[in-house]
């Protein structure tokens, strides 16, 4: 991490000497928004796929019922307007949520968008469908769907088990587009069809992904923008020096480090660069069918060798935070307080306690200095990975654990995690929504996909239920602080730290706003234009 940071200060020194890139013909509004990316996706399928890179290039492509406003930074049930639906409302017993669309939408195929496309979406995610999602990652959103019913072309109704009354804060995630009826889910993986601002022209795996203006758009005046361009470059150094030169207008949301910002503003002073959280946290992920992982005593002192401080300081430059299961306060908005988070076991700030307390347990198993325990932590190449990693290996060498670093190609991380192929991992979890029923149906439910490390506890299981069902917010964050203390304690998946990062895009980039609470309300783009 270092050696790179030393490399892109010298890198850009020496570009910049000879000036930036001239930018295009001077527009004032309009133009192609060039952004660079990090990985080549898998597919252009957002249901299917579980990282953002298959999923924020799409998000322009489609619509949503119902969306976050763009220009809120803090995303929440405040903030939440109308997309292909124009009104909706719930009702008397909170089971039944009905929504009026708009009409006229064309799909980008020139299909007419109806209710029928809303029922197809949700029996698709649901297991109803006879065509089948080859993976569906948040399926675990919508185990309260009981069935849908459209009433009308423009009129339908989504019943549930039980009230729930964050579901609209989950469809208005950039995660939960609505798809056509009539192209098959194959399609959709390659040549993906929406009603969105943006059609997809064309992608060159390893290269580029070209979106356009869908000049049909339903919204007036919308998109600003010709198009987007996502240009893949798999070099963090060399993508940040493009973007100081001028050859990108925008860097991937949240791909600059604080060390590399420092960078950014120095060499190009008149960069726009805004630093949030993004809602996402490194955790370690333990597999506990592995032997001797399956015991609960082994767990709980792999969890009490972490040293946060350190975590945040060599990863995040001491620009992060520590928190629980859900994002802590002040840009989550149901987090742990700090008093309260500090008082979970190995939570607080300790560290030479919570390791003597380590070393006892594992001394009780067998291990020693002398006869460690031997095995890997696996984890990606991306620094956002890597480096935390590499510190998780040297703290778990305080309660002799010698653990070698076994770095993991990043299209086999996810399907090597879903077959429990590792022993420890080394992950970094971001959430669609900032809401417990995301946080929580995803990734500690028993039967969810996202549940890599297999984590099962049908009593807390059963407090989901109860706060996704109580409609008065402070009582729900009263349960809500009262299960995350318990996943804790549970060590259901250990959260090393929640991570910050920064965006940058040249100053003549209009109308973009950062997100704070999460990565995927900021890939729509439909308000951004260039003015150059």
């Amino acid at each position: 991490m270092a050696y790179e940071h030393k490399a892109i200060s010298t890198v850009l020194a020496l570009l910049l000497a000879t000036g930036p890139i001239a930018p295009a013909a001077a527009q004032k509004s309009g133009g192609i928004l060039k952004v660079y990316f990090f990985d080549s996706p898998a597919t252009m399928s957002i249901h299917e796929e579980s990282t953002i890179a298959g999923e924020g290039p799409m998000m322009g492509v489609f619509n949503n019922l119902v969306m976050y406003d763009q220009s809120v930074p803090q995303s929440g049930m405040k903030s939440i307007v109308p997309d292909l639906a124009r009104e909706w409302s719930w009702d008397e017993a909170g089971t039944s949520l009905t929504f009026k669309l708009r009409h006229g939408i064309q799909w980008h195929d020139g299909w007419l968008f109806t209710a029928s496309d809303v029922e197809c979406t949700f029996n698709l995610l649901t297991g109803r469908a006879r065509d089948k999602l080859r993976s569906n990652p948040r399926g675990s959103w919508y185990g309260n769907i009981n069935y849908l019913h459209a009433s009308s072309d423009y009129e339908v109704t989504i019943h549930l088990n039980h009230p729930q009354p964050s579901l609209l804060m989950l469809l208005a995630s950039g995660l939960s587009p609505i798809y056509p009826c009539h192209v098959p889910t194959a399609q959709m993986r390659t040549k993906p069809v929406g009603t969105g601002p943006f059609k997809l022209d064309s992608f060159k795996q390893f290269d580029r992904i070209r979106l356009v203006r869908n000049p049909d758009y339903f919204k007036p005046d919308k998109p600003r923008l010709d198009g987007l361009e996502f240009h893949i470059v798999s070099s963090p150094s060399t993508a940040l020096l493009s973007f100081v030169a001028g050859r990108f207008d925008m860097t991937f949301p949240w791909e600059v480090t604080i060390a590399q910002l420092r960078d950014v503003r120095r060499q190009a002073p008149r960069a726009v660069c805004e630093t949030t959280s993004l809602n996402n946290n490194t955790n370690m992920l333990v597999n506990r069918d592995a032997p001797p992982f399956d015991k609960p005593d082994i767990r709980r002192a792999l969890a009490l060798a972490l040293d946060r401080r350190v975590f945040i300081a060599a990863s995040n430059d001491g620009d992060g935070q520590i928190g629980g299961a859900m994002q802590p306060p002040n840009d989550g908005m149901w987090g742990l307080p700090a008093d309260r988070l500090a008082a979970v076991p190995g939570y607080g700030p300790d560290v030479v306690k919570n390791r003597e307390e380590a070393r006892a347990i594992m001394g009780r198993l067998g291990f020693s200095l002398e006869k460690p325990m031997r095995t890997k932590v696996q984890t990606r190449p991306l620094s956002l990975y890597r480096t935390p990693a590499t510190i998780l290996v040297d703290q778990l060498r305080e309660i002799h654990v010698e653990a070698e670093l076994d770095v993991v190609e990043v299209a086999h991380w996810f399907p090597r995690l879903s077959r429990k192929e590792y022993a420890i991992g080394l992950n970094n979890t971001a959430n669609g929504v900032d809401d417990p029923d995301q946080n929580y149906y995803e990734n500690f439910s028993c039967r969810s996909e996202r549940n890599y490390n297999g984590y099962c506890n049908g009593e807390i299981e059963r407090l989901f239920e109860l706060q996704s069902s109580e409609p008065d917010p402070d009582k729900r964050r009263q349960m809500v602080w009262e299960i995350d203390a318990k996943l804790l304690a549970d060590g259901a998946r250990p959260t090393i730290m929640w991570n910050r990062s920064a965006t940058c895009w040249q100053p003549y980039v209009k109308g973009y706003v950062a997100q704070v609470n999460s990565m995927f309300n900021a890939f729509r783009f439909e308000d951004v234009w260039l003015d150059r």
